[in-house]
C-alpha cells in the first residue's frame, strides 16, 4: 500500500526556536508560512513539519500522490480508496475523508501506542 510522501509533523512550542534548531541540523525551509505558525523543512529526503498551536501531539504524516519533493506521482491511490482498504483490515478512524467527495481530503488513525497518523491528500 503506497501512502505517498512521508514526513513527521512536530507540535512545537516556539516555531522560531525549532526552526533555528533544525537549521543547525542541516534542514532548510521547504514550504509553509512561519507567520501562520507552520513551516516545512527538508534535509535530503527527510521532511519535518513544524506546527505551533495546531496539534496536540507529534504525528506521522503521509501525502498520497506526492513524492518527497512535492511532485505529483502517477498513478496514485486516492485517499478514499486507501481509507476503505484500511477499514477492511479493521483499522479504526479518528477522523475520515468524505467518501462522497473528490480531490483533497484526509483521515487520521492512531497506532497501538497512541501515535496519531495523518494521511493528507492535497491533490485531485
Amino acid at each position: 500500500m503506497d501512502l505517498g510522501a512521508f514526513s513527521i509533523s512536530l507540535a512545537v512550542k516556539d516555531i522560531r526556536a525549532s526552526k533555528d534548531f533544525y537549521e543547525k541540523l542541516g534542514f532548510t525551509d521547504f514550504g509553509g508560512d512561519i507567520g501562520q505558525n507552520w513551516l516545512i523543512m527538508k534535509n535530503g529526503d527527510c521532511i519535518i513539519g513544524l506546527f505551533q498551536g495546531m496539534f496536540e501531539k507529534n504525528m506521522l504524516t503521509f501525502n498520497p500522490g506526492w513524492n518527497s519533493n512535492v511532485e505529483e506521482v502517477n498513478p496514485f491511490t486516492d485517499i478514499r480508496i486507501l481509507q476503505e482498504k484500511l477499514r477492511a483490515k479493521g483499522i479504526k478512524f479518528v477522523s475520515e475523508a468524505d467518501v462522497n467527495s473528490e480531490g483533497p481530503g484526509h483521515f487520521v488513525i492512531v497506532d497501538p501506542d497512541g501515535n496519531p497518523i495523518l494521511v493528507d491528500q492535497h491533490r485531485s
